[in-house]
């Protein structure tokens, strides 16, 4: 899936519509997940569905997204929302990941869309106590709040591997994404760290376009390859896992692409890295 700039523009034109540069938004402090490990043992952790959303901060007065960036959603939606820190993912069901982009990333909201948006909510930032008073707060919060779009993750004890397993097979097979695992004693923390896992039936990570590399034979004119860079300064190639629309426009330099894969190689490079979307804000 290949996304264009257009999206970063018009929401930068509606920011400067308000008055509001850029540099006044910094990105939100965040709990950020690590990959778990297959048989990781569930006990002390609450465990949730890893929704297939775009991830949404609200600080009490403007909801953003992972990037900083505003989201411009309909008055109503805003108005509803606690004078709390929440943190979620804006969602529409499973497998809907392509047609939430096409709604939030607008710059002018369509009402009547906006209408089918989920606000999940998993974690209240920056508040006292350990994960599982969190979570029970922040169904209390949902409850007393009334808003038709908050709704809050469910979270639930596992008794052991086994368990986890079938788990993750259920969401899987439902056409879920994975799971997620939260220390239920863990106090919230900025940052990434084994107190929150992901865990699916693949790896994924983030990194940054460098490159473009043509392609040959059947994709001569067309992009063959991403040059792309992680976090830790590791560069590699990602050829496979792109659509037809993906080679005709690939993500931009500078774009941050979520890609899959199976491990790691001693030098730190992903094996079988493959193109799994562009990271939308």
């Amino acid at each position: 899936m290949a996304h264009s700039n257009l999206t970063r523009r018009a929401l930068l034109g509606g920011l400067a519509a308000l008055a509001l540069p850029v540099a006044a938004l910094p990105a939100p402090a965040l709990m950020l997940a690590r990959e778990a490990s297959q048989g990781i043992d569930p006990a002390g952790y609450l465990v949730s569905e890893k929704l297939d959303g775009v991830r949404a901060h609200w600080d009490g007065r403007t909801l953003r997204f992972r990037s900083g960036l505003p989201v411009a959603a309909p008055a109503w939606f805003i108005a509803g929302l606690p004078a709390l820190p929440l943190d979620g993912e804006l969602w529409l069901g499973r497998g809907r990941f392509e047609a939430l982009v096409s709604v939030v990333r607008k710059a002018n909201p369509v009402d009547a869309e906006w209408r089918d948006v989920r606000y999940a909510l998993f974690d209240l930032p920056g508040a006292e106590g350990a994960f599982a008073d969190r979570a029970a707060a922040l169904q209390d919060t949902v409850a007393r709040c009334g808003h038709p779009a908050l709704v809050a993750v469910e979270q639930r004890s596992l008794a052991d591997p086994a368990g986890l397993r079938q788990a993750l097979k259920a969401v899987v097979d439902g056409g879920g994404e994975g799971l997620v695992l939260h220390r239920a004693e863990a106090r919230w923390q900025a940052g990434r760290s084994d107190d929150l896992l992901k865990l699916k039936p693949l790896a994924d990570a983030e990194a940054v376009v460098i490159g473009h590399e043509p392609g040959r034979g059947r994709f001569a004119g067309r992009l063959g390859a991403l040059r792309v860079r992680t976090g830790e300064g590791v560069e590699f190639r990602i050829g496979t896992g792109f659509s037809d629309e993906d080679r005709a426009r690939p993500p931009s330099i500078g774009r941050v692409v979520t890609y899959t894969h199976r491990g790691f190689t001693n030098a730190g490079v992903p094996r079988f890295a493959s193109f799994w979307r562009v990271r939308e804000l």
